[in-house]
């Protein structure tokens, strides 16, 4: 390469630690302080020192199969979520016949009688169902994207998500009644 006598070389920075090693290069250094040494003095390293790129994919392999475990049984968990909390929203929102069949569950013979207030309670119940499955989902979906282990999530929202339920749920049922009745009954 000639250089012109009008033209200027240019000056490139020195280069700094590690700027064109690679990354594997870079942690077998970092991991290996004898290999460094080596390096520095310009001899050639152990080959026992040096961490073999073959030996360290298996572990990258295994690491990449439990994250797709884990993706798998994330997603796995809250598709069967979603069948279930849009089969259930629907049940709640006739929520006299809702109530009519925990009644017969239960055992009392009676059938809910504060139909007025029904419809109120059972979109309250569908849409805290919808809204606890939703954080659930976003939550889940997050921890995914973030790799990070996120199969326990759907269980857990799930479990907070029908206690909130519960509550709604039996507000109104406990105050009909019907139920009162059968519980005064029973004592």
């Amino acid at each position: 390469m000639t250089q012109d006598a009008g033209d200027v070389p240019e000056e490139r920075p020195a280069p700094r630690y590690g700027v064109y090693a690679t990354p594997e290069e870079q942690r077998a250094r970092i991991q290996k302080p004898d290999v460094t040494l080596s390096l520095d003095a310009g001899a050639a390293p152990d080959d026992a020192a040096v961490p073999s790129v073959v030996r360290a994919a298996p572990d990258a392999a295994a690491q990449e199969r439990s994250g797709s475990i884990d993706r798998i049984i994330t997603f796995a968990l809250l598709a069967y979520g979603l069948v279930n909390v849009v089969v259930a929203a629907f049940d709640l929102l006739d929520f006299a016949t809702y109530a009519d069949t925990v009644y017969a569950v239960i055992g009392i013979p009676d059938s809910f009688s504060d139909t007025g207030n029904a419809g109120m309670w059972g979109a309250t119940a569908a849409v805290t169902l919808v809204v606890g499955f939703a954080v659930t989902a976003w939550f889940a979906v997050r921890a995914v994207l973030a790799h990070k282990r996120a199969w326990w999530i759907p269980l857990l929202g799930a479990v907070v998500t029908h206690i909130a339920l519960g509550i709604v749920v039996m507000i109104p049922l406990m105050s009909d009644p019907a139920f009162t009745n059968y519980v005064a009954s029973l004592g």
